[in-house]
């Protein structure tokens, strides 16, 4: 497993422990100051006699890289930004299952519907819930009231 660090922290942690060989200290030794097991330093120590400097240099981990380049995703950013009307959908929720079916049918790509929240988050978007209201809801008779039966009906502390 790699440890913990950017590659620039491993690469100074390595320089560091073959400084020390090189001062002859043991890599036992070695290893317990720069935290590692003895093999690695052993392992760093050969790679340095073999390859010099670029046998210790740490190789970024880019991992996978992503199915939708950066124009797809301003494409489906644009695209979600219209709403999910302008998509086809009956209403303007967006949810995970009808991005993914987005991004199939613009993009020919298939994204599992548990991966799209991260996704949506790469490009900004956060979780919304919509709030429940009641259709027959009356904002200005709900201010009245909080303004004028709350205060009458609400407790007051026993001075």
């Amino acid at each position: 497993m790699r440890p913990a660090g950017n590659p620039e922290v491993l690469q100074q942690r390595r320089e560091h422990a073959i400084k020390l060989l090189k001062q002859g200290r043991q890599p036992v030794d070695v290893a317990r100051v720069v935290g590692v097991d003895r093999r690695s330093v052993r392992r760093w120590n050969a790679a340095y006699r073999d390859k010099g400097s670029k046998g210790i240099m740490a190789i970024p981990n880019t991992g996978r890289p992503p199915r939708l380049n950066a124009q797809a995703k301003k494409l489906l950013e644009r695209a979600l930004l219209k709403g999910a009307q302008a998509a086809g959908f009956p209403n303007d929720l967006w949810t995970c299952p009808r991005v993914a079916h987005l991004i199939k049918t613009s993009f020919a790509i298939s994204y599992h519907v548990d991966h799209i929240g991260r996704l949506l988050g790469s490009l900004g978007f956060s979780p919304q819930k919509p709030e429940r209201r009641a259709r027959e809801r009356d904002e200005k008779a709900i201010q009245t009231w909080l303004k004028t039966q709350w205060p009458r009906i609400k407790k007051k502390p026993v001075a």
